[in-house]
C-alpha cells in the first residue's frame, strides 16, 4: 500500500471490487515472518501468514498465487522440526523458501543439508551463477544478510544453483531454482533492510513469476469492504461500533459509515481509565468531524469496581473486555426500542492484535490477549465485524486518508483498548488514574510543544507500583514513581526507544514533580522491543 523500490514492478492495474489473489506465507517461528508480510505489502500485493500446519485445503481456499516459506530457528533434523504440507510443493503455486524455508524444501524434495562448518550471520556478499527472473532486480553480485547454521549440501533433481556466498561465488549455497517445478529458494533474508535489494528479489517473485499485480491499494480495499459490509449486514441490519477516539476505530467507523449510514450507531464508553478530558473531547471530535452517529455511556464506576483489587495484566484486559460486551449488548438493547435492534459489533481489531493474542501464526507464542480478541467473552448475542483485521497501524493510516478522516484524527498515537489500566501497574483504583492522567497529559504537553507527537510511535507514561523517597522544599517525601515510555516503530511490531532530547526529558520530568502531587520521580524506559514490549503490561 505504499511506494515500492522494485524495478520490476509493473505499472497500478485498474482497481476493481473483486478480492485480488495474494501471498500466504507459512510461518516456520521466524523472527522476520511479519517483516515478509509487510514487505510484500508494501509492494501493493496482499499477504496473509498462516501457521506452517496449515493444510493444503486451508492453504488453497485462500486462492494464493504464490507460497513464500518463512526462516526459523530449527534444524530441519531436530526430531520436532516444523514441516509443511507436502502438496506445498507439487507445483500448484509457485514457492519461494526463505532460509529455513530453503532447507526444508531441499530436504523434503530428496536433497541433503548439513550442518554449516562456520555459522553464518551478518552482512554476506553473494554473486549470481545462474540466469534466473529471481535475482535479475539484485545484479551479478550483491550485500545480503544472513542468518543461518545449516546449509544445503546436495539438491534435489531438476535445482540448480544459481548464486553462492563469496565474492568469488565459491561459498555456500545462497539460491536455488527448479523453474519448471515454479520452486525457488534463498539462503539469505530478502526482507530485512539489511539486504539493500531485498524487496526488488521479492518483487521480482511477485510479478514476474508469480503475475501478481500492484493492487493491493487504499482504495481497491475501501470498495472491497464496503461491499462486504453490506453484503454482511443486509438492506435493513444495524450495527454498533465500539468507537475509542483512536485511530483504529475511527477509521473502522467511518468505513461501516461509509457503507450502511445512520443504521450504524457508535457506542462511546467511559471506562474509568481513558486519558484525561478524553471522555468529552472525543464526542466532539467525531460528531463535528465526521458526523457519526454517537451515544456516549458513562460506566466509570462500573469498570473500576470490577477491577478493584485486580492486579494481573491478563485479568484486566478479560475484565475490561468483558464489560465492553456486556455495555454494548445493554445499548444494543436500549437502542432496539422503537427500531430494528443491533445485530453487529464493529471493532477496530487490526492484524498486530490477532498476532499477539492467539497463537495461531506458527509457534510463535501468544505475548498478551488483546481486548478485542482474547478478552471477549466465548459467548456473545453479537457477531463481529471487522473491517481492519487484515491491516497493520500505517496501511489502517493510509486507508483512513483515503475515507477522508482528518489528519489529526489519523496521526494519533495507539491507545491501548484497555486504556490506563494497563498502564497502572497494580490495582487500578480512582487516585491512581487521576496521578497517571496529570503525568500523562504534562508528557504529551512537551513532546507536543517540542514538535516530536508525530515523529513518535508512541508516547505515554506508566505509573508504578512502588514508592520512592524524595526531598521536596526541606522535607521528606514518599511519594509514587512513573516512567516515560517513548518509542519509534514501522507497524508496532518491533519498536526502539526514542533518543528524546535531555531538555525534553529535564521539561517532563520537572512539570511532573512540581505539578503531580503524589509523583516525585520519573524514570525513563530505554528498552526496545524485542526483548520488551511497547506497554508495560
Amino acid at each position: 500500500m505504499e511506494p515500492s523500490q522494485s524495478q520490476s514492478r509493473p505499472q497500478r492495474q485498474p482497481e476493481t471490487s473483486a478480492a485480488p489473489s495474494g501471498i500466504v506465507i507459512l510461518d516456520f517461528g521466524g523472527q522476520y515472518t511479519q517483516l515478509i508480510a509487510r514487505r510484500v505489502r508494501e509492494q501493493d500485493v496482499f499477504s496473509e501468514i498462516l501457521p506452517f500446519r496449515a493444510s493444503w485445503a486451508e492453504i488453497a481456499a485462500r486462492r494464493p498465487a504464490g507460497i513464500i516459506l518463512s526462516g526459523g530457528p530449527s534444524s530441519v533434523y531436530d526430531a520436532d522440526a516444523p514441516r509443511c504440507a507436502p502438496e506445498v510443493f507439487a507445483g500448484h503455486v509457485p514457492v519461494l523458501g526463505i532460509c529455513y524455508g530453503l532447507q526444508l524444501m531441499v530436504l523434503s524434495l530428496g536433497g541433503k543439508v548439513k550442518n554449516a562448518d562456520h555459522r553464518e550471520y551478518g552482512a554476506a556478499r553473494v554473486r549470481r551463477l545462474a540466469p534466473s527472473p529471481l535475482l535479475d532486480a539484485m545484479g551479478d553480485e550483491a550485500t545480503v544478510w544472513m542468518s543461518h547454521g545449516d546449509e544445503a549440501l546436495e539438491l534435489p533433481p531438476g535445482f540448480q544453483v544459481i548464486a553462492r556466498s563469496g565474492h568469488g561465488g565459491d561459498g555456500a549455497i545462497a539460491a536455488i531454482a527448479a523453474p519448471g517445478r515454479k520452486l525457488f529458494a534463498v539462503q539469505f533474508h530478502p526482507e530485512v533492510r539489511h539486504t539493500p535489494n531485498g524487496s526488488a528479489l521479492l518483487g521480482s517473485f511477485l510479478f514476474a513469476i508469480c503475475g501478481l499485480r500492484a493492487e493491493w491499494t487504499p482504495r481497491a480495499f475501501v470498495e472491497r469492504q464496503l461491499a462486504q459490509i453490506r453484503e454482511t449486514v443486509g438492506a435493513n441490519g444495524h450495527a454498533i461500533c465500539a468507537l475509542s477516539g483512536g485511530v483504529d476505530s475511527t477509521v473502522a467507523a467511518t468505513l461501516v459509515h461509509r457503507a450502511i449510514g445512520d443504521r450504524l450507531t457508535c457506542v462511546f464508553v467511559n471506562n474509568g481509565v481513558l486519558r484525561r478530558n478524553e471522555f468529552s473531547q472525543v464526542q466532539t471530535r467525531l460528531r463535528v468531524a465526521l458526523g457519526l452517529k454517537l451515544v456516549a455511556v458513562d460506566a466509570s464506576q462500573q469498570f473500576l469496581a470490577a477491577l478493584a483489587g485486580v492486579t494481573d495484566p491478563e485479568q484486566k484486559r478479560k475484565i475490561i473486555g468483558r464489560l465492553f460486551i456486556e455495555v454494548f449488548e445493554a445499548e444494543a438493547d436500549r437502542l432496539a426500542a422503537g427500531r430494528a435492534k443491533a445485530e453487529y459489533l464493529v471493532q477496530g481489531t487490526l492484524y498486530p492484535d490477532v498476532i499477539e493474542s492467539v497463537s495461531v501464526h506458527g509457534p510463535s507464542a501468544t505475548i498478551k490477549s488483546h481486548h478485542n480478541v482474547g478478552g471477549l467473552p466465548a459467548a456473545m448475542r453479537l457477531k463481529l465485524i471487522e473491517p481492519l483485521r487484515d491491516l497493520f497501524k500505517d496501511e489502517v493510516r493510509r486507508v483512513g486518508a483515503d475515507l477522508g478522516v482528518p489528519a489529526e484524527l489519523i496521526q494519533r498515537q495507539p491507545f491501548p483498548g484497555p486504556g490506563l489500566a494497563v498502564r497502572i501497574l497494580g490495582e487500578v483504583t480512582a487516585e491512581r488514574v487521576a496521578l497517571l492522567q496529570a503525568a500523562d497529559a504534562i508528557a504529551l504537553e512537551e513532546i507536543r510543544r517540542a514538535g516530536l507527537y508525530e515523529q513518535l510511535w508512541q508516547s505515554f507514561m506508566v505509573l508504578l507500583p512502588v514508592r520512592t523517597v524524595g526531598v521536596m522544599g526541606d522535607q521528606r517525601t514518599y511519594g509514587h514513581a512513573c516512567v516515560l515510555r517513548a518509542v519509534n516503530s514501522e507497524d508496532g511490531m518491533t519498536a526502539d526507544w526514542a533518543r528524546l532530547p535531555a531538555e525534553l526529558l529535564a521539561a517532563i520530568s520537572t512539570r511532573i514533580v512540581n505539578e503531580v502531587p503524589g509523583l516525585n520521580r520519573v524514570v525513563y524506559d530505554i528498552t526496545s522491543k524485542p526483548p520488551g514490549t511497547i506497554e508495560w503490561e
